[in-house]
């Protein structure tokens, strides 16, 4: 008699992985470090370039009005939060997890890795719209900037931010299998978050950088994604000092897309309950 493999009903898998979720953000929440350096950082960086380049000259709005260092730097904190809360904290948590036998414990439980990852992506969603939010409405309430009044920068601003949080979610799932151990994962996985957001426009003026970088930034998701938060922030002039000196919406979507197949490339082939060196 063969064997029946029996596979979990979809509405069950679906509802074991939003149960893991509100334990994940429960979770999050309680690591006072995670919640620093991925939750609350974006909004001190904002704070302190809002402060420190205050009397610096980012140009004009159509109005005539100044473009404030807060109203500049916004878009790039926001795009350098959903990198952090996706690609970096997914991307630690998995490999301590799996240093620390979490995940071959899990692996005897009814949970299957799609609820898993069902969990740690609602996760990072959470946790990204409430960052967002956070960071909209400091800088409009603290600093005065002004928000978009258009609804398709709104419409832009939403499926530029669902797609970033999703492909970042799934390539730090796919990283996660780098680190050899729990504990060198933040060794390995913050070094090259933080050289990403030096050349993608997130600390420096992404159109200050030489061309060469620029194109080797734009090999890289990040740079689309301040680039997206860019179009939907800043004046419409500002687009003339942009690559192609236009907003490039289509070249965000394909660029992210083909990192988000990437990341599904690499989940699938390196995600393992248990190490294989374990």
């Amino acid at each position: 008699m063969s064997a029946t493999i029996t596979r979990p009903a979809p509405d069950r898998t679906l509802r074991l992985g939003i149960s893991r979720a509100g334990y994940e953000i429960r979770s999050y929440f309680r690591q006072g470090d995670t919640v620093f350096f991925t939750f609350l950082f974006p909004l001190l960086m904002l704070t302190i370039f809002s402060v420190a380049f205050s009397d610096s000259d980012f140009g004009q709005t159509p109005d005539g009005d100044p473009v404030t260092a807060a109203q500049y730097y916004l878009p790039a904190m926001l795009a350098a939060g959903v990198l952090l809360s996706g690609l970096q904290n997914m991307a630690i948590d998995i490999a301590v997890e799996k240093g620390d036998g979490t995940l071959k414990r899990l692996a005897g439980s009814p949970l299957s890795p799609v609820s898993y990852f069902i969990g740690k992506i609602g996760q990072v969603l959470v946790t990204a719209v409430l960052q967002a939010a956070l960071l909209i409405t400091v800088a409009l309430v603290v600093f005065g900037v002004p928000l978009p009044t258009e609804p398709e920068r709104w419409l832009t601003f939403a499926w530029v931010f669902l797609l970033g949080v999703t492909t970042c979610s799934i390539l730090g799932i796919g990283l996660s299998g780098v680190p050899r151990s729990g504990k060198s994962a933040s060794a390995v996985i913050i070094p090259i978050v933080l050289v990403l957001q030096f050349i993608s426009g997130v600390y420096i003026q992404f159109s200050a950088l030489p061309e060469w970088l620029q194109n080797v930034a734009n090999l890289f998701p990040l740079a689309w994604l301040a680039h997206g938060m860019r179009a939907v922030f800043l004046p419409e002039s500002y687009s003339a000092l942009e690559q192609g000196g236009e907003w490039n919406l289509a070249g965000i979507a394909i660029a992210c897309g083909i990192w988000l197949v990437v990341g599904l490339i690499a989940t699938r082939a390196t995600f393992r309950w248990i190490r294989k060196d374990g």
